[in-house]
């Protein structure tokens, strides 16, 4: 490991806005700040909203200066990478702002029912190869539905065309309401005329500056997810996109996916 990387996990470690559980104690749910995160962590009642796989932290950070009555908790395992969201937030004195390092699929033991109001899902992997990886797949859902309030609100901003039309389908399938639907997002900023709306969805991750200057739409869809849904997995399937990552081909030669 560089010395970059440990002087930045140094930092972390003495971030009082910043919570490392990679592994928590599932077969008891005894993480301490499991329902108390407005009362013991922000010191206040405000709606919590989180940003999952949220890399450097841009959409938290940037999320947090709109929206200063909003709570912001950006989730990730690669603490090198958040710590640049995480000495911003110290940087310019954002009370409502932290940041959480764990594994994704341990994210209901961190959070109590009803205790989320939102979630980002912010250029996340496709993972065009496993269902069950996808950050929109039923078995995800389903782990949202345990903290998330009923009916909230999930956004989804993505470069990929397989994971959109694959989230199109299973918000379509599962007859949840989406207020937004867009696989062509700039296009539809450029036409409206709810500026709040483009002040959100116009914050650009590092990620997604690499995609925009590769010539890539960026997809978006906001929806909602009630609590009391019988949710499966449609059967369809979806083209592959041609690319993992930035400038990486994809490995399978498949050309479609369920």
């Amino acid at each position: 490991m560089g010395k970059g990387k440990l002087a930045k996990f140094a930092d972390m470690a003495n971030f009082s806005h910043v919570v490392e559980e990679p592994f928590p104690d599932m077969a008891n749910d005894t993480f301490p700040l499991r329902g108390r995160w407005k009362q013991d962590f922000f010191k206040n009642n405000n709606p919590i909203v989180l940003e999952l796989g949220c890399g450097r932290g841009e959409y938290t950070v940037g999320l947090a200066r709109l929206f200063p009555e909003k709570n912001f908790i950006g989730v990730d395992i690669k603490g090198a990478r958040m710590w640049t969201g995480a000495k911003q937030a110290l940087e310019e004195n954002l009370s409502n702002v932290a940041f959480l390092r764990t594994h994704i699929e341990f994210i209901d033991h961190f959070f109590a029912p009803n205790e989320v109001a939102e979630i980002w899902l912010t250029f996340s992997d496709p993972q065009m190869k496993k269902v069950t990886k996808r950050l929109t797949s039923t078995a995800f859902l389903e782990r949202y539905r345990r903290f998330l309030e009923n009916e909230g609100v999930v956004h989804v901003k993505t470069d990929s065309n397989f994971l959109f039309t694959y989230t199109h389908h299973v918000v379509s399938h599962n007859g949840f309401t989406a207020d937004l639907c867009t696989d062509d997002l700039y296009a539809t900023l450029a036409n409206t005329t709810d500026e709040e709306m483009q002040r959100i969805l116009g914050i650009q991750t590092y990620y997604e500056q690499q995609w925009l200057d590769r010539g890539l739409n960026i997809k978006y869809i906001k929806f909602h997810l009630p609590h009391s849904a019988s949710l499966s997995e449609p059967d369809v399937e979806i083209p592959l996109d041609d690319y993992r990552s930035y400038n990486r081909s994809k490995r399978s030669s498949l050309e479609m996916a369920k």
